[in-house]
């Protein structure tokens, strides 16, 4: 939205924008859209499966039926194409975990002013949350890589790498895909020692059991174990300041062998770092959730690349959601 494009109407949508979000998490978090699934219920027959009162989740259903995500015909509710394709647990393109971890990430968002003022997060990170916001974000990251690692495999020429370092890889997805689209690929996911049940539940789904491997560990207060070719960071630097984002990639780079390669998945800014939207709010995500995380440009990731000794680093031709990109470098 371009400066000349404001008045006082469309502020006051964006101000009130939250409602319909809020409006989202509600159903998703009763979840509805499963209750609902291939059938056409009535609000009583929706109640009984979900709770509730009468008054209440007609409420909701017809503010869900105004946001296009259900439809209504002679009183009974039934999911829209879209909602039945991404909001029920029945669908293996649901995207639900994600949308509850934004639920989990709105009381912080309340609470920006006092973060900018005080240059402190104001909620926990989430992997010393509770098992519910650790599993939401978890699964969310895999509803998000599961859209996404299928087409970025297809752009990153791993024909040649015989294995492969997930750090930070979460359920391991990019793990996952990258091993799918390179049959000559073996990966260790290394993570947090709460990551592995959700890792090895997910590798197990794609029968990668032994070719993938979960691996302990804090890269932070840690070395890396073993010896690589390729390693891939996805989405791990933005929770970091740029001192210990440095020490990261030279932890990363002293487990590549010589002609390894680093690649970093980040949502990236521009250099002038006022564009694009979804990455300049992101990093206030950060800001709100972490003392020194933020998003970083392309130059300032170039920059790191080139302290830790890795030459040749260039952006490949990949843009994802939320103006995601990859940038690699040689060691």
């Amino acid at each position: 939205m371009i400066q000349e494009d404001w008045n006082p109407g469309r502020l006051l949508e964006l101000s009130g924008s939250y409602w319909s979000a809020c409006t989202l998490h509600a159903a998703v978090k009763l979840d509805i859209f499963s209750a609902v699934s291939d059938t056409h219920l009535t609000s009583e027959e929706i109640v009984r499966k979900t709770g509730g009162s009468r008054r209440s989740m007609e409420t909701l259903l017809n503010a869900l039926v105004a946001m296009k995500l259900m439809d209504k015909s002679d009183n009974r509710y039934s999911n829209t194409e879209f909602g039945e394709r991404f909001l029920s647990k029945f669908s293996a393109e649901y995207i639900g975990h994600i949308i509850s971890h934004h639920h989990h990430l709105v009381e912080s968002w309340a609470r920006l002013d006092e973060a900018v003022l005080t240059a402190k997060p104001v909620r926990s990170k989430v992997s010393h949350g509770d098992d519910q916001k650790r599993e939401s974000f978890l699964m969310g990251m895999f509803n998000l890589a599961m859209a996404i690692a299928p087409v970025l495999v297809k752009q990153v020429d791993l024909s040649d790498r015989s294995c492969l370092l997930d750090l930070g890889g979460g359920p391991g997805t990019y793990a996952i895909h990258f091993c799918l689209h390179n049959p000559g690929l073996k990966a260790v996911v290394y993570d947090l020692p709460a990551t592995r049940p959700f890792a090895e539940k997910t590798i197990r789904q794609f029968d990668l059991a032994d070719r993938i491997e979960f691996k302990d560990g804090d890269f932070l207060t840690k070395g890396i174990d073993g010896e690589f070719d390729v390693a891939w960071l996805s989405h791990i630097l933005h929770g970091e300041g740029p001192d210990d984002c440095l020490k990261i990639l030279k932890k990363t780079v002293s487990a590549l062998k010589p002609g390894g390669v680093i690649l970093i998945h980040e949502f990236i800014l521009d250099n002038s770092m006022e564009a694009p939207l979804f990455p300049a709010l992101f990093s206030l995500n950060m800001l709100l959730g972490t003392p020194k995380g933020r998003s970083y440009s392309e130059e300032q990731l170039f920059k790191m690349l080139e302290d830790t000794g890795a030459h040749d680093a260039k952006r490949i031709s990949f843009k994802g959601p939320n103006d995601s990109g990859v940038i690699s470098g040689v060691v």
